[in-house]
């Protein structure tokens, strides 16, 4: 993807990820999640943060709302601190994320079903957007259960609405 650029310094990494993104459709899997709608928004919070408000709507459930903060740790590693409406909690570090793909940004956290990883990376159909999945570990390596893809908000809204006149 042109423009998947990591930046300079501690929050480098989250670089292509700033903006608004919404799903541009089921991701890949089996399970009900991958058809649910989702949408990220990464903005700066001061200079040290970045700030994600993640939405999921899944039919007519309310939305499932998340927001988290990524910044350095206490020992200088890129980490996030996430707080779902739920009232779950949870806090990981950026990880290798390579073999799913080489530009790829991953981050890790102890849950407690197990240690979980997210991992986004740039689409790979010359659109701009990433992917982003969601995978446990086990015993033969990572098991994916969500994968979605992204499109900046903007391109998504201005597709609907070309559907919506041509209907």
């Amino acid at each position: 993807m042109s423009g998947w650029k990591k930046g300079r310094g501690a929050l480098g990494p989250l670089a292509p990820l700033i903006g608004a993104w919404v799903t541009t459709g089921a991701g890949e899997g089996t399970t009900p999640a991958h058809g649910m709608s989702c949408s990220r928004a990464f903005s700066a919070f001061g200079k040290d943060w970045i700030r994600l408000e993640a939405e999921w709507r899944m039919g007519d459930r309310p939305p499932y709302r998340e927001v988290a903060l990524f910044g350095k740790d206490e020992d200088g590693t890129l980490a996030f601190h996430s707080f779902t409406n739920d009232g779950k909690r949870s806090t990981g570090r950026l990880t290798d994320g390579t073999d799913v793909h080489s530009d790829a940004v991953a981050f890790e956290a102890q849950m407690k079903a197990g240690l979980a990883r997210m991992v986004y990376w740039p689409r790979d159909d010359g659109q701009p957007g990433f992917h982003f999945t969601v995978e446990s570990r086990v015993k033969a390596g990572w098991k994916r259960f969500l994968t979605q893809t992204f499109a900046p908000e903007a391109l998504a809204q201005t597709l609907a609405e070309r559907l919506r006149i041509q209907a």
